[in-house]
């Protein structure tokens, strides 16, 4: 009932937006429906009759001579104009070297698309002077709660994709994987604004699949309005795309081989008057190499005893997986769409193990086995209404997802006292279904002041099923959420966003030993940006705003991992969410080509999360459990400071670096870490030789992490990239290299715990197979046009970090 009672809520919202904002706006009763369309002509020289690109046309009303639309031609001298209302309209043609042409439009509501078909202008002497061509934009822009990295202004992105432009934003860093982060966080990507379909499995892979040439900007979110889902301290990445109005058939088609992974990936889009369809498929495939695990477990029980369990054994796992998604989006007119994408994703890790044991004194041996597989489909229905009014849109969003993950292991364990081995073994299916309902509007009072409000509800389902129907765990959660943000301009120079979000969680559960138990709460999400503007292209800003992290299945499935029988893994139905107040001033300023933004922080975090070991004896042998509990309260500061420079125009110097502190206390528990420092580095150095040749070099140096048990030995890793375009720079070939001078990357993590039941002291030192050397090609057929997906993604869970990482009895190739 309370179900339905909370989707009442959204859909009742939804439908009273609608009713009170038409499109006309506020209290001044609705527009008159207009179906607009498309003016289309080709240029052409009319001596050689090849196209005139970049010829600068402008549509002006016949009966005012006013401008109302303009564009410039492509290579092929092709020009689109969109949204164009019926009426009778000029349109003037110009180009540097060539007489100005005037051509009669008239359109109709019956008729409202008109193509010209060719048209022939004419050289001359004479310099065009009544064409206003614009300026080039800067390649970094501060605006009010986002830093702006305009890609289409940097010329050194042709050829390369979107990995290659991440590499180039302010706070951003991208390993040799293609994973991003901004101020050593975790992020959150969308496409125009919307969560997209290409990023639903991989963010990575994604990004790879998106021409560097189809980005025209790319904002940088460190502090989200209350417009957004909470989402912890990273941020959000938001990629613009460039406005294509192709017809007819495109895509690309990407490959890599190399020795340590394989990726492939087709992209196909028909797009063909108002209508387009889109299709992806994609596959990788990572060889199975040995990655050495060295453990030791020392155990002091408070009932006596003192155990000691060593381990110096392997993993050789293998991964593979594969992706594809079908989607279609259709303009009823210029003022209504709507789109639809099904996303199917399977990936799956595992294989065999073996590992030498000596448990208190006594040699063993254990034979092992790992599998875990994960599908998942999503599917979203997405409805867009505008209006003439600029800036105003109302959207309607619906998605269903599903989940499966089936993961099974066994363990052979052989010893003098059994040399037949004791096997032990057992499977679990995890599955989460998730249905969400989302309404937005956006009213822009005028150019200076604009309002946004919406609604959304998520409802979750999950289950976890064990060997034992006895032990399967049911967990259900729903969450309602709506909100209000407004921005406006006090002055020329000074900015203010603000914001509410108000959420309600409601949440039940049932566990084999406590029964069916309940957990609501209610929160507000308050989020405010205050921007100055500066001389010289600077600009000050500060910011507040407060996030909360739900845990997510990894961290609530009670399912026991025994794939280490000697280090057990569990998760915690009891958790509750962390919240999060952040506090940020930041400054950014470009002199000459060069980029300086820097940017202190402030964060609390309540209830953080972290993993636990605790001692426990079964069957005589001391064991450790890892689980997950609140800790307590974090206190974090730091700051981020992030350069750019050019030598030379064709050589490009970068360098970010964060640095935060790592804090936790409890006064329940009387628990206190101490204070301690954690930073990251990323530096890098790419250089145009000309004709197509790039050559590039970056570092990563991730600090030692700390956490309320223990800590993790710092990371570095290393690469360089040679590139070279190819096909009339639709193609291009390379060969990178990472980490050439050591195979594996060497990580170790030491914890020790106290708990009522025990002491724990426990090592690991992980040997990572992480050198690889490999090519790649990329190849784009036809005029590239990258197809917003407006799907809903629901990212305010916190997710395991050890997820398909099989915990201590090995690592993930």
């Amino acid at each position: 009932m309370k179900q339905f009672l909370l989707l009442s809520l959204i859909l009742g919202t939804l439908f009273t937006a609608h009713a009170q904002f038409p499109a006309g706006g506020f209290g001044g009763g609705a527009k008159k429906s207009t179906v607009t369309g498309r003016i289309t002509a080709t240029i052409l020289d009319s001596l050689t009759k090849k196209p005139i690109d970049y010829a600068t046309v402008s549509l002006v009303n016949a009966k005012d001579n006013k401008s109302v639309n303009g564009g410039v031609t492509d290579e092929k001298g092709k020009l689109t104009l969109q949204n164009i209302s019926p009426d009778s309209y000029k349109l003037m043609i110009g180009f540097m070297g060539y007489k100005t042409k005037s051509v009669a439009v008239t359109t109709t509501p019956a008729k409202p698309d008109f193509n010209l078909g060719t048209i022939y202008i004419s050289s001359t002497e004479n310099t065009l002077a009544d064409v206003q061509v614009q300026g080039t934009k800067a390649v970094i822009e501060n605006k009010i709660d986002r830093m702006v990295y305009n890609a289409e202004a940097d010329g050194t992105n042709a050829g390369g994709d979107a990995t290659d432009v991440m590499r180039k934003v302010p706070m951003l860093s991208v390993d040799i994987n293609g994973n991003v982060q901004l101020r050593g966080g975790a992020v959150r990507v969308l496409i125009n604004g919307k969560p997209s379909g290409t990023m639903a499995s991989s963010v990575s892979d994604a990004l790879k699949m998106i021409p560097a040439e189809q980005i025209k900007s790319v904002e940088v979110i460190t502090s989200p309005s209350a417009k957004y889902d909470a989402e912890g301290s990273g941020g959000i990445i938001n990629i613009i795309t460039k406005k294509s109005n192709a017809q007819g058939v495109s895509g690309s088609v990407n490959a890599s081989a190399g020795t340590r992974q394989n990726n492939g990936a087709f992209n196909l889009t028909a797009k063909t008057g108002r209508l387009s369809l889109n299709t992806a498929l994609g596959g990788n495939f990572a060889y199975a190499q040995n990655s050495r695990v060295v453990l030791i477990n020392n155990t002091q029980l408070n009932a006596g005893g003192f155990n000691n369990v060593s381990q110096d054994g392997y993993s050789k796992w293998s991964r593979d997986g594969m992706n594809g998604s079908l989607g279609l989006d259709y303009d009823f007119n210029a003022y209504n769409n709507i789109s639809s994408t099904v996303k199917f994703n399977r990936f799956s890790n595992g294989g065999p193990g073996a590992a030498d044991y000596i448990i208190n004194g006594l040699a063993a041996q254990n034979i092992s086995d790992m599998d875990m597989t994960f599908n998942n489909m999503d599917w979203n229905v997405d409805y867009k209404k505008t209006s003439k009014k600029e800036g105003e849109e109302f959207s309607v969003s619906g998605q269903l997802s599903t989940g499966r993950t089936p993961t099974s292991f066994s363990n052979i364990l052989i010893s003098a006292l059994n040399p037949g081995g004791v096997e032990t073994f057992s499977n679990n299916t995890g599955k989460n279904n998730e249905y969400t309902a989302q309404t937005d509007y956006t009213y822009p009072f005028s150019k200076k002041t604009t309002l946004e409000v919406g609604a959304k509800g998520i409802f979750r389902e999950i289950k976890s099923q064990f060997d034992n129907s006895a032990q399967d765990f049911d967990y259900n959660q729903n969450v309602g959420a709506a909100y209000g943000v407004i921005s406006f301009d006090l002055t020329k120079k000074l900015k203010v966003k603000g914001g509410l979000r108000a959420e309600y969680t409601q949440i039940d559960f049932n566990t084999q030993t406590s029964g069916i138990q309940k957990n609501d709460y209610f929160n507000l999400f308050p989020s405010v940006v205050v921007s100055q503007s500066l001389k010289g292209n600077a600009t000050l800003k500060l910011s507040y705003n407060r996030r909360v992290q739900r845990p997510s299945q990894s961290y609530l499935n009670p399912f026991r991992n025994e794939s280490n029988q000697f280090n057990i893994m569990q998760g915690n139905p009891q958790l509750n969410p962390e919240l999060s107040d952040n506090l940020e001033f930041g400054y950014s300023t470009y002199i000459k080509g060069s980029v300086i933004n820097a940017s202190v922080f402030y964060r609390r975090t309540a209830g953080v999360i972290e993993s636990s070991i605790s001692p426990v004896t079964e069957s005589g042998i001391s064991k450790t459990l890892t689980s997950y509990i609140n800790v307590g309260t974090a206190q974090t500061y730091g700051f981020n400071i992030f350069g750019s420079y050019n030598p030379k125009p064709k050589w490009t110097l970068m360098s970010n670096f964060g640095l935060n502190t790592y804090e936790v206390s409890n006064n329940n528990t009387g628990l206190s870490t101490g204070t301690y420092v954690n930073y990251n580095l990323f530096a890098r150095s790419a250089y145009g030789f000309g004709k197509g040749y790039n050559f590039e070099l970056f570092g990563v140096v991730n600090s030692p992490r700390r956490t309320y048990q223990g800590k993790t030995d710092a990371m570095i890793f290393y690469g360089a990239s040679f590139k070279k375009d190819v096909l009339n720079k639709k193609g291009s070939v390379g060969v990178n290299v990472l980490n050439p001078f050591s195979r594996d990357l060497h990580i170790q993590t030491v914890n020790n715990s106290i708990t009522a039941t025990g002491s724990v002291y426990q090592s690991q030192n992980i040997y990572y197979p992480l050198r690889s050397f490999g090519v790649n090609f990329s190849y784009s057929f036809g005029k590239l046009k990258f197809t917003e997906k407006k799907k809903i993604k629901n990212d305010d869970i916190k997710q395991d970090q050890q997820q398909g990482g099989g915990g201590m009895g090995g690592v993930q190739n």
